[in-house]
């Protein structure tokens, strides 16, 4: 845990709703609400058969472009810098790697609408929040998701 000195250490999962209003509108508040240090974690995605035979060698193109695209919002949402990270493409292997290896102190999950959710049919949040940090689910409007 932080200590009054040192800043609280966030974790945002995002993927395509990493540079949504919604999540930036989260960060900003979070930023708000004391020192804090944020690290964008995009899990990345393996289609088709890479789902099921390997995963883990699927190209990080697009996990990279999300990256790319979001941590200049979210540094500006967050007014500092902002870390970034490509993960597992299972999205709780990811946090729990990211969680094990560099420690945080509180995650934030952005999914899309909870229809087309992927991650809220994994029930992904209630999971991560058996980590034992407090999660905060954002969930991004229809409309601010290109595609969903």
């Amino acid at each position: 845990m932080p200590t009054e000195s040192s800043p609280t250490r966030v974790l945002v999962v995002a993927h395509r709703t990493a540079a949504t209003p919604a999540l930036l509108d989260a960060v900003r508040a979070r930023a708000a609400r004391g020192p804090s240090r944020f690290t964008l974690l995009v899990p990345n995605v393996a289609h088709g058969l890479h789902r099921v035979v390997d995963a883990e060698d699927q190209d990080d193109d697009e996990a990279m472009a999300v990256l790319e695209l979001a941590l200049p919002l979210l540094e500006d949402a967050a007014g500092a810098p902002v870390e970034g990270m490509i993960g597992d493409p299972e999205p709780l292997n990811a946090v729990q790697d990211a969680v094990n290896l560099h420690g945080f102190d509180e995650i934030i999950i952005s999914t899309l609408p909870k229809r087309v959710s992927r991650w809220m049919r994994l029930d992904l949040p209630h999971k991560v929040g058996g980590l034992g940090l407090p999660v905060t689910t954002v969930t991004a409007k229809e409309r601010e998701v290109a595609g969903a």
